[in-house]
């Protein structure tokens, strides 16, 4: 990295050329993440408005670039982590959010699962474990006051407020169910999200074998356990086809471009055209 140019070209940021600043910004860009530290020790000595504009933009634009690398990578490695899918797509509006800071906080339910279940207990009675962990010893519930509200669906917020939208409260539990060996799935429901209790933890979901999924549960009603007819029957209110896949386990992938997506409508709402771009664009570096 060379200092002496990166330096030269900071200066040179409120320069009134258009031309000249897109030339700047570009070379800028290129220098990749090594070079906010000292963008952002430029910004914090400068008394110029504009000039401190021009960096933030240079700044999110380094941030986005590595953020759509970063998000290609993990929809078309082989793992999927959801966990980490989720964390990735936090860093979008939290760019300096580190894995590490989630994954302590998730421990913490992770151990009090595994430390409750053994395996003389039903399906029923596992849920219930769950249930008790997520719900009532650690807190979680539905945000049904800002239901559309785009912190619903970054994992630290969720984590920090205790409450989420009906995926990211899915997520969470999935999450802490798979860590204390519980088989469950996330169902791609239109207009919600739900879970399936699968009984056979490494065998494949078929929709055409409906006696591998014993129930479905809700993560946003506290847990709630309900089975295919009730499915049916919202669907029917919806007015919607039934589909396999609105009844089946979907991918890791799946989820996460869910995610994308109630943020692009999140955003919609609040009218932040620019943020929805920018979100179509991580979509696309998911497909």
């Amino acid at each position: 990295m060379n200092r002496t140019e990166i330096d030269a070209l900071i200066r040179l940021l409120d320069d009134s050329d258009s031309e000249i600043f897109q030339h700047i910004q570009d070379k800028l860009i290129h220098y990749g993440k090594d070079v906010i530290p000292i963008l952002e020790n430029a910004w914090s000595s400068s008394m110029d408005a504009i000039m401190q504009q021009r960096i933030e933009s240079i700044i999110h634009r380094i941030q986005f670039e590595d953020l759509q690398h970063e998000l290609r990578v993990w929809a078309h490695s082989g793992s999927r982590e959801m966990i980490k899918g989720a964390i990735l797509v936090a860093r979008y509006q939290y760019p300096e959010l580190q894995e590490e800071t989630i994954q302590r906080q998730l421990d913490k339910m992770r151990k009090d699962a595994w430390l409750e279940m053994n395996d003389d207990l039903t399906a029923m009675e596992q849920v219930k474990v769950l249930n008790k962990i997520f719900f009532d010893i650690h807190g979680f519930s539905g945000n049904t006051q800002n239901y559309h509200a785009p912190q619903n669906s970054y994992i630290n917020i969720a984590l920090e407020t205790r409450k989420g939208n009906p995926l990211m409260l899915s997520l969470l539990y999935l999450e802490i169910a798979r860590s204390a060996g519980v088989p469950v799935y996330g169902v791609n429901l239109p207009e919600h999200f739900v879970l399936c209790y699968n009984d056979e933890l490494n065998d494949p979901v078929s929709i055409n074998d409906h006696s591998k999924i014993l129930f479905y549960i809700n993560p946003f009603s506290k847990g709630d356990i309900f089975n295919r007819k009730e499915i049916d029957t919202f669907l029917q209110q919806l007015k919607i086809p039934q589909e396999n896949s609105y009844y089946e386990p979907c991918s890791s992938k799946d989820m996460i471009q869910r995610l994308i997506r109630n943020l692009m409508n999140s955003y919609h709402k609040l009218g932040f055209m620019d943020k929805v771009e920018e979100l179509q664009q991580l979509m696309r570096a998911t497909l």
